[in-house]
């Protein structure tokens, strides 16, 4: 087929491609079309594979003529796309070419045929601007209080539930059992608020009215109603700045009894530990290694979000709409559903779908651009991982979480998995080599928790 071809880039890496295909080609694109329907097509007075081209045009030629269009338009975008000097400027999978302003061209046997269309392909990505960066490094440090936070979490693991005595009153991290309702001014019950054998521990607020420091003093069996006032600024705008009667009775009230700190509860937590030292030990390297990996973590994100300003990328509607549409499936998965009741009950919910993408995964348009940056920096310089650097992968994972190499090993023996790995060890020496030509600094001194608490 005989094509020639114009290609002009346009606003958000999409291409106009402007083709015109031979007079001569149209015609036999026609004909192709004629004999595969006089060939196929049965009518009255006529035998199977005998009517005569001319009735066809009689009876369906616009029909004909719109196929044949889009038969030589499809026949040419595949001849076009094949060749070498196309290869950079070919359409993405996800957005087929689609004529401009929908609209078929003219169809004439006796002329050449001209079309255009429009299609996303994969955006240019030039990484050469690293002037001004400065990447700050958090200053944390990991002591007594962090070691002291996690030996007590361990201990409320290991801990026995016990009944309080009957007649002994409520106290802070008491566990109580509670039946409670709210009161309307008549004394009667508002409805949807009854609940029963509802269970918490006091001083959380981890009940919905709030009633922590009313039950207090409370004992087992015994009613309470309680007019409670709430802050106009109240984080739950349903009791913000009103006054709420509830009735509360107490059914149970139970007590965790900590188990001391000693060589027992080290060695109840791992047959690993022998003495309570060999667990605050490992606390203390697990500690670190989160500390290491989530200050690292930081710095990246930091580096990266100064390159995506610094070296703006263009992206096609159709790349956004994809890592949308990939990561709302993710989300369905994880709610155990499927993408479309998803989508109901977020709606039903008051919010949108894309309000929901960007408060369960960040912006997809900036950690696309964030990937695309990272791929296109790994290339560039020719970022690759040897064997033994794997092994080393393998002894420093074992290390950091108490395995044995060959533990290691057998968890990343399927070839999917061992790629993430590979994938992460090719971008922690790409950022090594970024830092080279960036300046960083210390940063604000923040502690542990303080690290962590965006991730509650």
């Amino acid at each position: 087929m005989k094509v020639t071809k114009e290609f002009t880039r346009i606003e958000n890496s999409a291409v106009k491609l402007t083709a015109t295909v031979s007079k001569e080609d149209v015609a036999e694109g026609y004909k192709k079309t004629l004999a595969k329907y006089s060939k196929n097509l049965q009518l009255p007075g006529f035998r199977k594979g005998h009517v005569p081209a001319n009735v066809l045009e009689q009876k369906y030629g616009d029909s004909l003529k719109m196929e044949s269009v889009g038969d030589i338009i499809d026949e040419s975008l595949n001849e076009i796309f094949k060749e070498d000097d196309a290869k950079d400027i070919r359409p993405l999978p996800y957005s087929q070419p689609r004529l401009e302003n929908d609209k078929l061209p003219e169809f004439d046997t006796s002329k050449d045929l001209t079309y255009t269309v429009v299609y996303d392909v994969f955006p240019k990505v030039e990484v050469t601007n690293f002037k001004g960066i400065t990447v700050k490094e958090p200053q944390v440090k990991v002591g007594d209080e962090e070691l002291n936070n996690e030996l007590k979490a361990i201990q409320e693991r290991n801990a026995m539930v016990i009944d309080k005595k009957d007649g002994d009153p409520v106290e802070k991290d008491n566990i109580v059992t509670v039946d409670y309702k709210e009161l309307n001014d008549d004394g009667s019950v508002a409805e949807g608020s009854e609940r029963q054998d509802f269970v918490f521990t006091v001083g959380s607020g981890e009940n919905i009215y709030k009633f922590d420091d009313e039950v207090l003093g409370m004992k087992k069996n015994e009613t309470k109603e309680i007019t409670k006032t709430y802050a106009a600024d109240d984080a739950d705008k349903d009791l913000a700045g009103k006054t709420k009667k509830i009735s509360v009775t107490v059914k149970a009230v139970k007590i965790r009894n900590l188990p001391e700190l000693d060589d027992d509860l080290a060695q109840d937590v791992n047959e690993k530990f022998k003495t309570l030292d060999d667990l605050k030990k490992d606390i203390m390297l697990n500690l670190e290694t989160a500390k290491n990996r989530k200050v690292a973590e930081m710095k990246n994100q930091s580096l990266l979000d100064q390159l995506v300003e610094k070296n703006p990328v263009d992206l096609p509607a159709s790349m956004v709409a994809a890592e949308k549409e990939s990561r709302w499936n993710m989300m369905a998965q994880q709610f155990r559903t499927s993408p479309e009741q998803l989508e109901k009950m977020v709606l039903a919910s008051g919010q949108s779908k894309d309000a929901m993408l960007d408060q369960w995964t960040g912006n997809s348009e900036k950690m696309l651009k964030s990937r695309l940056i990272v791929d296109t920096l790994l290339r560039e310089k020719n970022i690759s991982v040897t064997p033994e650097e794997i092994d080393a992968q393998y002894e420093k994972i074992a290390s950091e979480n108490g395995m044995t190499v060959e533990e290691v090993k057998e968890h990343y023996k399927d070839p999917k998995t061992k790629e993430y790995l590979i994938d992460d060890t090719k971008e922690n020496k790409l950022f090594d080599e970024l830092y080279k030509e960036v300046k960083v600094e210390k940063g604000d001194k923040m502690t542990f928790a303080d690290l962590f608490k965006n991730e509650r």
